[in-house]
């Protein structure tokens, strides 16, 4: 399966572990050598934005990704780790 960068950052990002909408991919980090996606980053939501939602994204490892849908990526993260 193949995937647009465009078209995997209009889908949500949706925890199945606790039902919690993340957000959207604003980045994702990919290595070179074996042009596979590592990580997507999901800014971190709050009452109000702020410049450290971006330095302090919340970073989901691809093996966490349990589904792409037509309008969603479902995720299983019990914790969730910062840089």
């Amino acid at each position: 399966m193949t995937v647009r960068y465009s078209k995997l950052k209009d889908k949500e990002v949706i925890n199945v572990c606790n039902g919690t909408r993340l957000g959207y991919i604003a980045d994702i980090e990919i290595d070179l050598n074996s042009g596979r996606i590592l990580r997507i980053l999901v800014p971190k939501s709050g009452k109000c934005l702020s410049f450290t939602s971006a330095k302090h994204p919340i970073i989901i490892p691809w093996q966490n990704i349990e589904r792409i849908g037509d309008d969603a990526i479902l995720v299983r993260i019990a914790e969730l780790s910062c840089p």
